[in-house]
């Protein structure tokens, strides 16, 4: 895909229009993810009066699409199984003809899939300004789909991510540094449960109070590291010095494709009851309150949803040192950072959390306080709106033929 200079073409009427921003954010679909969480939370904190929102998506589908329509947010679906075949040039010219109709303003796209599909619909449409989000390292996308991706993204007035990791990692693939923006994620605090809410999931999950649980919360796939994680847990009775940590529960707290390998996978480690799988839930908050601590195991990361409610909740974790972790968790400060695949190290932290529960409650603490300071939805909205007001503004700022892809 060759890179032009949409610059040099007459601004279209969006790009001199008055009044509220119009703004389209696409995403694959609805489904529960971290990068779903995030638009969601996007979608309820953006000042409406300021900006008038629009949705895509390529499957208008998945839990977290009944809370986006009670936003009254007008949805398009482009359905296509193929981001090449003739269906899907079909879709993006349909995505272009919206955006010129609706007079869209600024697109911002999530993901390779929607990037894939919607930047070139929308560079195509002459829509002022383009934004692609990446929030990961690419590990779970092939040489040819990073190559695509990266194609792509030139044609994007800004690659937003959500980790300076992973803004690092783009320049070393070549990305140009002066259009990567790093904003992070922003979450709704946990809200404060009482005792009786984490008594309720113990008792439904059949873990008596003096019972340590210690949890992972995570979509199974083979990047979480969820394996090495069993193999602490079934490392946990040699490692720990006290009979408390000898006999804790371990809780997966999450879905995949990866479940019932692991399941196996536990069962083959002899962990029997030790281990349960829960599944998706809807009580995030009761959950991580009848946690002890809470564990992110992952091979690869951008800035995690999950890490971050952790903290908020007030809980020591554990997590690898991969992506944006060590940008959330402070090692000795607000948690434990172990080294990815290394199923010693983290049945180590547990067990020295599990040992020196004032630590522990120190650890749970200063997280808590981090996240209400800096990964807060109101300052991630913030930055967001600031910055599609600051690349429309450059955008309309510029005459024509002199604003070059990569300048905003």
């Amino acid at each position: 895909m060759r890179t032009m200079n949409r610059g040099t073409l007459e601004p279209t009427p969006s790009a001199r229009a008055t009044g509220p921003v119009r703004l389209l954010e696409f995403l694959t679909f609805f489904y529960i993810g971290g990068t779903e969480r995030q638009v969601v939370n996007l979608v309820g904190g953006l000042n409406r009066s300021r900006f008038d929102l629009h949705l895509g998506c390529m499957e208008r589908r998945g839990p977290f699409l009944d809370e986006v329509e009670s936003h009254q947010v007008p949805i398009a679906e482009y359905p296509t199984n193929s981001l090449y075949n003739l269906t899907s040039w079909k879709q993006r010219l349909k995505l272009a003809r919206y955006l010129r109709n609706n007079r869209v303003d600024i697109v911002h796209s999530y993901g390779f899939y929607a990037n894939t599909f919607a930047v070139p619909a929308a560079w195509a449409a002459r829509t002022p300004v383009v934004i692609a989000a990446i929030r990961d390292t690419g590990e779970m996308l092939t040489r040819a789909q990073r190559l695509v991706q990266k194609q792509v993204c030139r044609l994007a007035d800004c690659v937003l991510v959500n980790a300076d990791a992973i803004r690092r990692w783009l320049i070393g693939e070549g990305y140009a540094a002066e259009k990567i923006h790093v904003i992070r994620n922003g979450i709704v605090p946990p809200k404060p449960v009482g005792r009786e809410a984490a008594a309720r999931v113990r008792r439904e999950l059949g873990v008596t109070a003096d019972v340590p649980l210690i949890g992972v919360l995570s979509r199974l796939n083979k990047m979480k590291g969820v394996e090495y994680f069993l193999e602490a847990a079934a490392a946990m009775g040699q490692r720990a010095r006290i009979g408390r940590a000898r006999n804790a529960r371990f809780l997966i707290i999450g879905d995949g494709r990866h479940r019932k390998e692991l399941e196996q996978y536990a069962a083959g480690l002899g962990l029997g009851e030790r281990v349960l799988f829960t599944g998706f839930r809807n009580d995030v908050s009761d959950v991580l309150a009848a946690l002890d601590i809470s564990v992110l195991p992952s091979l690869s990361e951008g800035l995690s949803n999950s890490l971050l409610e952790s903290m908020g909740a007030g809980l020591p974790v554990i997590a690898t040192n991969v992506g944006g972790n060590p940008e959330a968790l402070e090692d000795g400060v607000t948690g434990i950072i172990v080294p990815p695949g290394d199923a010693g190290a983290l049945a180590r932290g547990m067990a020295l959390l599990l040992e020196d529960p004032e630590r522990a409650a120190e650890f749970g603490e200063a997280a808590r306080r981090r996240v209400a300071q800096r990964f807060s939805i109101e300052q991630m909205v913030r930055e967001t709106e600031a910055l599609y007001l600051r690349l429309l503004e450059r955008r309309r700022a510029a005459p024509a033929g002199r604003l070059v892809k990569g300048e905003a």
